[in-house]
């Protein structure tokens, strides 16, 4: 029989012909277009009708097939195998997300307190609100210790969190803040007290992530935050109960285990492999993974655990909080979609922020939550910022976004970025294998390397550069596992004879220390 599905709207809203075809396929499949047993065109076949490769075609059958979507039988093709309403069913069937007591409790004391929230708003409008800033989550917290101890004038630094501000479009953002002070200052705004953020900003942010990175959400459904780091410590709060296990990946953002720890939580180190966070069956509620690209490491999360994953948590009723922090810089292949793009069942929290593509003392980040979520998060806020803070920036940001500014600025920087990633791979390759393992990347502002010798040689070696001017980012501050030493290697801030001035001193104190020459 002959399949009719949408193809060509999908390929005005996703950046790549993979991202179209799966998510035409996908809500089809999801409509009930695509009836039971019907049997899909062979790859080559949908290749040739839709202009394009018969090896995206079969990455999407292959997908769709590991979801339980579609069925493939040798010598008779690709069959549908999902009939119309069966994630309706299986949603409904899952274990419904718990809050912790302190969750429950915020819920229903903000939200039941609407008249005296308006009279408090009052007396907050009147006081006034300061407003306060993360620490940037990379930097860690020996950076200024390491910089005072250092021996010698750095000639090369290497460490993350430092963005390229050359290339930053200073004059159309600083439009973009003028603009949005005179409009501040001409009338009362009616947004000063909505919790989950400047509207503008968030259909801004809903667009880009529908277009960019396949999430379909509504702006009702995201809430801006100051930085990541806030989302995250709001979650713990609101999920966790004191003795609660909490699932962080290791290494990992140190972060989150102090957030878990704040609230009596229990963290639980997963271990990481090349594919990314390797699943267990834990005992616990909350799961905290970064799949697109594991911090520090850079190992891509495969398909395999992310399915695991997402029935693991719909087992449990466990909720999966996913850090998609540098996902904008992808220098090769195709662009990774998020594990909330699989998330069937609303189990999925998507973390996200403009630290790296705009300014790293821009706080702002969101939050894409489900619906079971989204009231108790907000409330939480709500408490704790009853005027949000940075609503300037996030107004300027708004225009910034919907003037196209924010797109050419991110094209113009992945430009620029990926020949500094791709230049700096190929020479710690060339001239540090043998001292460093590398882990695979194709995205995010560093690199990283496992230390192939002991802690002793590694600490020897690491001051040895310093005294030469060259120092990186010690992975020890992300909890390695033990007896084990790494290295992050940023390069976003650094000109390409930088890096090549940089590489080249690593190399000749390796030679010197390891070889004799």
């Amino acid at each position: 029989m002959e399949v009719y599905f949408s193809f060509e709207t999908y390929l005005e809203r996703y950046p790549s012909k993979y991202a179209a075809l799966y998510h035409a396929l996908h809500d089809a499949l999801l409509a009930g277009e695509l009836k039971p047993q019907t049997k899909l065109p062979a790859s080559r076949e949908l290749a040739t009708t839709l202009g394009i490769s018969r090896g995206t075609v079969g990455q999407v059958y292959d997908m769709l097939i590991a979801e339980g979507y579609l069925q493939a039988e040798v010598g008779r093709g690709t069959y549908v195998v999902y009939a119309e309403g069966q994630t309706q069913r299986k949603v409904q069937a899952g274990k419904k997300l718990v809050l912790s007591a302190w969750g429950e409790r915020v819920r229903d004391l903000v939200s039941g307190r609407r008249q005296e929230q308006k009279q408090e708003q009052t007396q907050e409008q009147e006081k006034g609100q300061g407003q306060g800033q993360e620490q940037e989550r990379w930097q860690g917290e020996e950076r200024g210790q390491k910089k005072e101890q250092g021996q010698g004038q750095l000639e090369v630094s290497f460490e993350v969190a430092r963005p390229n501000l050359e290339q930053f479009p200073r004059e159309v953002w600083n439009r973009s803040l003028y603009e949005q002070v005179r409009r501040m200052t001409e009338s009362p705004q009616e947004d000063a007290y909505i919790a989950e953020g400047h509207y503008a900003l968030r259909e801004a942010i809903a667009l880009h992530l529908r277009r960019m990175r396949g999430i379909d959400a509504p702006p009702e459904r995201i809430v801006i935050v100051n930085g990541s780091m806030q989302a995250i410590a709001l979650l713990t709060q609101l999920l966790v109960n004191p003795g609660d296990p909490v699932v962080l990946e290791r290494p990992g953002y140190y972060g989150i285990a102090r957030a878990a720890r704040a609230v009596g939580g229990v963290p639980v180190h997963a271990d990481v492999d090349g594919q990314g966070l390797i699943p267990q069956p834990w005992d616990a509620r909350l799961l905290f993974v970064t799949p697109s690209r594991q911090f520090p490491t850079g190992a891509v999360l495969s398909l395999e655990r992310r399915l695991q994953l997402l029935r693991w948590a719909a087992e449990q009723g466990a909720v999966i909080v996913e850090d998609d922090y540098d996902s904008e810089f992808r220098h090769r292949g195709r662009p990774i979609e998020p594990l909330k793009v699989l998330d069937q069942e609303s189990r999925v929290v998507y973390i996200g922020s403009f630290s790296k593509p705009m300014l790293q003392d821009l706080r702002i980040g969101y939050v894409v939550l489900p619906e079971a979520l989204h009231s108790a998060f907000a409330a939480a806020k709500r408490l704790f910022e009853p005027h949000p803070t940075g609503l300037l920036e996030q107004r300027a940001l708004a225009s910034f976004m919907a003037s196209g500014a924010y797109e050419r600025h991110l094209r113009r920087m992945r430009r620029v970025y990926a020949s500094k990633f791709l230049l700096l791979q190929a020479l710690l390759q060339e001239h540090l294998s043998t001292r460093f393992a590398w882990v695979d990347s194709d995205s995010g502002l560093h690199l990283f390397g496992w230390w192939r010798g002991d802690p002793r040689t590694y600490a020897a070696y690491a001051a040895a550069c310093r005294e030469a001017g060259v120092q990186w980012t010690d992975a020890a501050t992300y909890n390695l596992p033990a007896g084990r030493e790494g290295a992050c290697f940023g390069y976003a801030h650094l000109s390409e004879e930088e890096i090549r001035q940089g590489v080249l001193i690593l190399e000749r104190i390796s030679k010197f220390m390891f070889s004799g020459v």
